[in-house]
């Protein structure tokens, strides 16, 4: 079996990925109600209730309450010095392997015909390098850094990222969560907004189940002004055609990247030859830091506008130059319906 490699550069990351189904339950963590969310159709005559999906559908999201309130917010953002923030390792390619490694013999990474396998700096400008940016955050003690989109949403404050930049799978939720778009070589033209609730997928919180590696994040307002009328939102969809082209964005900060530069990749992507995980890849030799990167289906080069349709996730440890990431089909549908009303 091929071991893979989750986009991330901390061993605490990709241990203890076990837990219990906690559908239709409620539990604390770390002194906060974490619950997954069994969401009810309205009565006839009421309205729908915030989050509200079909009667035959359970929600399978797990949801935790991170910054609430302008002393938390202020806690997280004064926690970030610039020292920290260069020293936060990124989440990204390079993680610890488990398991025996295939012997397939995997091909050098070859420019694509219709794309580009090598990142290169996103110079073109546009929607996206407003939309994209940097996440930071700390799990079990340890600072670390992921990428990440606004998107668009009801509550118009609704960040996508990759599960595992939210969540370590059954383990530790994130702490000092805080999204800066637009970033550009330290620069923070559209501010900082810190998390107030975090949503992923039950299969990635009970098992950290690759095929399901998505995180979504509502933020607070900055300034009393929604993320989304700060800094913009790309559309999102779910359950899109498979194989489709599309240019996957993010900050690797890996050597040979910096971290500080918006980088991309663009091509065709195909269906987990492994068989492993529902995931699609994409031709790509970006390194740690990129995960939770949108990957934008439709992209207009000429005004930097796409759909996401998947999140950079992970890389299998014998195949360096494929990134893969989670289709968003039903569960991840789910999960946005969850947090875009939260």
């Amino acid at each position: 079996m091929t071991s893979s490699l989750p986009l991330l550069a901390g061993a605490a990351l990709v241990t203890g990925l076990t837990g219990t189904s906690l559908t239709g339950a409620a539990v604390t963590e770390h002194g906060q109600r974490v619950a997954s969310v069994v969401v009810q159709p309205a009565q006839p005559g009421r309205p729908a209730a915030e989050g509200a999906v079909a009667a035959s559908e359970t929600a399978d999201v797990v949801g935790h309450l991170a910054a609430r309130g302008v002393a938390a917010r202020r806690r997280v953002l004064g926690y970030w010095t610039p020292r920290r923030m260069a020293a936060a390792a990124p989440i990204g390619l390079l993680g610890t392997v488990t398991g025996a490694l295939s012997t397939t013999s995997v091909p050098v990474p070859v420019r694509l015909r219709h794309g580009r396998t090598g990142g290169a700096q996103w110079n073109a400008g546009g929607w996206v390098t407003r939309t994209t940016g940097r996440v930071f955050l700390t799990i079990d003690g340890v600072d670390f850094v992921c990428s990440a989109s606004s998107v668009r949403s009801a509550n118009r404050d609704l960040v996508v990222t990759a599960g595992h930049c939210v969540k370590n799978g059954g383990g530790a939720w994130a702490d000092n969560w805080v999204f800066i778009p637009g970033y550009d070589r330290g620069r923070r033209p559209y501010g900082q907004f810190t998390a107030r609730r975090m949503f992923v997928a039950g299969p990635w919180a009970r098992d950290g189940d690759d095929s399901h590696d998505v995180g979504m994040v509502a933020v607070g307002r900055r300034d009393g002004r929604h993320l989304g009328d700060v800094a913009g939102a790309q559309d999102i969809a779910f359950g899109t055609p498979r194989g489709r082209q599309a240019h996957g964005f993010g900050f690797p900060a890996d050597t040979p990247y910096d971290g500080e530069h918006l980088v991309y990749c663009a091509g065709p992507v195909r269906d987990d030859p492994h068989g492993q995980t529902g995931d699609q890849g994409l031709r790509c030799d970006m390194t740690a830091g990129a995960s939770g990167g949108p990957w934008l289906s439709g992209f207009d080069p000429a005004t930097g506008r796409g759909t996401v349709t998947s999140v950079s996730s992970f890389k299998y440890s014998d195949d360096r130059g494929t990134m893969y990431g989670p289709y968003f089909g039903e569960t991840a549908r789910r999960l946005y319906t969850v947090a875009q009303n939260s």
